[in-house]
């Protein structure tokens, strides 16, 4: 098992064939936050969305918990629910970097890299407030901090209003020592080359309103052959704010680099 965590991730999956299709969350949503996604590709892919350590149903970590362990900790995970296969790796935010990370731990069972609410940000200057925030405010901090996810016009909206009371109405099984501890492993530097070690096909969605948007491009070009999508008017979390559009610029990067085995039905 990795280390530092107290056991398995906890994990759901929608879709009986196809390849498979892994999903990492943001802070501070859980696994749900791909509801969309995982309705949409589960068509055509064996879906699995996860809940990192101190999220959802996923047990707590302990102190020296490094974005490796987190990880391997992913990649039981799917081989928990399909054993020795290759994965579509698709995230949000540190879910995004942790697709770096898991790519580097198993580059031969990385197919590709969907990245969405992610820039490069060496100096991550935004963990010190929100540790600070989880300090002060405790575990109930996630229900603000998930519109913060959400462009203004968004934020309005029934919708983020649903997600933010669903994320919320998990804080009973979260631990927000566990979500403090992650955010200092993600405070660590990468090592050398993290990011030119990617061998894959590799794109970043990317809303126009989010505010790591500008810092995506510098990201970009750090991995090589690295695509981009703009989701005008979009936040963070733009999966949930714009779905058909996410869904259909996955499709179309899956299908460009023959990963969509939906191709064929389709024309």
């Amino acid at each position: 098992m990795a280390p530092h965590i107290d056991g398995p991730l906890y994990y759901e999956t929608m879709g009986k064939s196809g390849p498979v299709m892994a999903f990492v969350h943001p802070n501070p949503m859980d696994q749900s936050c791909w509801i969309f996604q995982m309705a949409r590709m589960s068509t055509w892919y064996r879906c699995i969305a996860i809940d990192l350590p101190g999220y959802g149903k996923s047990p707590k970590a302990s102190a020296g918990l490094t974005m490796a362990d987190v990880a391997q900790a992913c990649w039981e995970a799917i081989d928990d629910a399909y054993p020795d296969e290759r994965a579509i790796l698709v995230g949000c935010s540190i879910g995004s970097s942790m697709l770096i990370w898991m790519h580097n731990h198993r580059p031969d069972k990385t197919a590709a890299l969907i990245m969405c609410g992610t820039g490069y940000n060496p100096n991550k200057e935004f963990i010190p407030g929100r540790i600070e925030r989880y300090q002060t405010e405790g575990i109930g901090y996630r229900f603000g901090y998930t519109f913060e996810d959400f462009s203004p016009a968004f934020r309005a909206t029934p919708m983020a209003h649903y997600f933010a009371e669903l994320f919320a109405e998990r804080n009973v099984f979260g631990d927000v020592d566990t979500i403090i501890t992650q955010f200092k492993a993600y405070q660590q530097p990468e090592p050398e080359g993290h990011h030119a070690k990617v061998a894959c096909p590799a794109i970043i969605l990317t809303g126009s309103e989010d505010g790591t948007h500008r810092s995506a491009f510098p990201l970009q070009k750090r991995i090589k052959g690295c695509e981009m999508k703009i989701l005008y008017g979009a936040g963070h979390a733009c999966q949930i704010e714009q779905p058909a559009l996410f869904n259909r610029y996955m499709t179309e990067f899956l299908t460009a680099h023959k990963l969509f085995p939906g191709t064929a039905q389709r024309s």
